[in-house]
């Protein structure tokens, strides 16, 4: 009997790349591979890569120049180690990757990584495999369930995926060239994947999505769900006692959401917890916001008094989490900056809401804005001060 070859996945950035890898350990499970923790005696190195800052991009060639002498020392000792790049840099740069880093094998993009056992093969055969169009196929379609040792091993907590994508294309934002077009799961595969996971110990379940309260599924009924009523049902399964859900757009905040957060007592936050609810938010000036197309979702306080009310009732669902805590957790401050940071135009300051984990824009490429700059000289600031603008705040 052959023994098992071991795998060791580095997963770089957000939620949704935690949940990939181990998506990717069940699909690979069935090729006679097995985890390790170690990259130095593992059979293949698979970096599940992120693309949302620039440092996160080069974190990755710093981690292949370490694996390239790793992939030596294997093959001098007569043990053959591929390298495979996956997630979001793999998508955005594609055969570049090779061209930087010849020690790679296969590069495959965050919605082909259910082809990993072919494009392995492929590489075997040829020397290399890249994988970067977003196929037609659903890829939850063929991803096989993970067994019940492996979810039993990962803990009471899990990721479950309901959305992907995003159909925003704000100027700075590589999301959706990295990861496409909005796609929401069935609320029927997504309830077999909650039931799967509560019949083998898990209590806990995060929703996650680039945009997720966009969530738009095909229920049992025929009819479009948002995400508030999958919550509603989703609370209904017997040993799930916590929902929480990542990550979320204000502009998609509806009325079924705010009600879940009231009515759905497994829904963090929840009042008298110790909870917080992030929700990504841009700050600054009238003339630079519709410039990076975030004018269609946060207009002129003269022009948006029905979502001022709607935020007014977010901020009641939280404030009583926060009070609870014993004193207000980083109401107005920049994480970034250190300095106080006005509240967004046309809404009150309510104490119960904090800003953190402000950053500064950035040049990337595949973006709207990366386009833009190559036909005229871009006026925008480079740089913008705390006391305007936090892009990115979550």
């Amino acid at each position: 009997m052959k023994p098992p070859r071991k795998l060791h996945i580095k997963s770089y950035g957000c939620q949704m790349n935690v949940y990939d890898a181990q998506r990717m350990v069940d699909t690979l499970a069935g090729e006679g591979f097995v985890e390790t923790a170690s990259a130095d005696d593992a059979d293949l190195v698979i970096l599940n890569t992120c693309h949302i800052r620039e440092k996160a991009s080069e974190k990755v060639y710093s981690e292949l120049g370490r694996l390239r002498a790793a992939k030596g020392e294997a093959a001098r000792n007569g043990r053959q180690m591929s390298i495979a790049v996956a997630g979001c840099v793999a998508q955005a740069e594609g055969e570049e990757i090779i061209r930087r880093a010849p020690v790679v094998d296969v590069v495959v993009g965050p919605q082909s990584y259910h082809h990993l056992p072919q494009l392995l093969a492929r590489a075997n055969s040829v020397g290399r495999a890249i994988e970067t169009e977003f196929p037609l196929q659903d890829k939850f379609g063929f991803l096989p369930p993970p067994r019940p040792d492996a979810i039993r091993a990962r803990g009471i907590s899990s990721f479950v995926t309901v959305q992907e994508g995003c159909d925003k294309f704000c100027t700075f934002c590589v999301v959706p060239y990295t990861r496409g077009a909005e796609v929401s799961r069935p609320v029927a595969k997504i309830i077999d994947d909650v039931m799967r996971l509560a019949d083998n110990g898990v209590r806990e379940i995060t929703l996650i999505g680039q945009n997720v309260n966009a969530y738009h599924g095909e229920g049992p009924d025929g009819q479009s769900w948002p995400l508030g009523k999958l919550l509603h049902r989703l609370a209904e399964i017997p040993g799930i006692v916590r929902l929480r859900y990542s990550t979320s757009h204000p502009r998609d905040v509806d009325d079924s959401l705010l009600e879940a957060h009231r009515d759905v007592p497994a829904l963090m936050p929840r009042p008298f917890s110790c909870s917080t609810a992030r929700y990504c938010i841009f700050i600054g000036f009238y003339c630079w916001l519709p410039r990076r197309d975030r004018g269609r979702f946060f207009r002129h306080p003269r022009a948006c008094h029905a979502n001022r009310i709607r935020w007014r009732l977010f901020v009641q669902i939280f404030a009583a989490a926060r009070h609870a805590c014993g004193g207000l957790q980083g109401d107005g401050v920049s994480a970034r900056h250190g300095q106080a940071i006005g509240a967004a135009p046309g809404i009150d300051r309510q104490p119960a809401v904090g800003l953190q984990h402000g950053c500064d824009w950035q040049h990337r490429r595949c973006t709207v804005r990366a386009r833009r700059a190559q036909s005229g000289p871009d006026r925008r600031p480079h740089r913008l001060s705390s006391a305007h603008a936090c892009d990115g705040l979550a």
